[in-house]
């Protein structure tokens, strides 16, 4: 089960490929916290990638589950650095033996010393490159159009990525 967070739903559906978690083989959900957060508000606020994450809820590709009130949850939500919905994402992983889906760093590093296993977005893109969903081509385009869109990823981090898109094509 992949469990995401906001910020790969946002920039996937930013870039119109959100659907493209069809292909994962995996369950993919969200959790009410982040729903709230990105839809909710993002339809409010008049962001198209907000109806876009909606579209793909009401089809059945991501669905969304309310956390558990668990030991990990309550010790995550009084974490002031991490919103409700980080600290939502981290604990519904760790209640399913998920992966969070999630590209913050600081995020990364309170799921490492909790042990919930996190992969990012760009996973998500060089993983459906691998299993030939994407294309090299689709899945650069795909990073490039994020990255223009303001998807943070350092220059070294994207050199990795786009050397890995050439690797996986080989």
């Amino acid at each position: 089960m992949y469990v995401f967070d906001a910020t790969p739903l946002i920039y996937l559906a930013t870039v119109d490929r959100l659907p493209i978690i069809e292909s994962l083989r995996s369950e993919c959900v969200t959790t009410n916290a982040v729903y709230e957060e990105v839809v909710t508000t993002g339809i409010d606020e008049g962001h198209a990638d907000a109806r876009r994450i909606e579209h793909v809820i009401e089809n059945g590709l991501l669905s969304v589950e309310e956390v558990d009130q668990t030991v990990l949850f309550e010790r995550l939500r009084k974490n002031d650095r991490l919103s409700i919905a980080d600290a939502s994402v981290l604990a519904l992983a760790d209640q399913h033996d998920g992966t969070a889906i999630v590209d913050e760093r600081y995020g990364r590093a309170v799921a490492s010393a909790e042990t919930v296993p996190t992969r990012g977005t760009a996973y998500i893109v060089l993983r459906l490159h691998r299993d030939d969903i994407l294309t090299a081509d689709e899945a650069q385009e795909t990073i490039d159009e994020m990255v223009d869109a303001g998807w943070y990823c350092a220059p070294d981090l994207y050199a990795k990525i786009s050397r890995k898109i050439d690797e996986l094509s080989e």
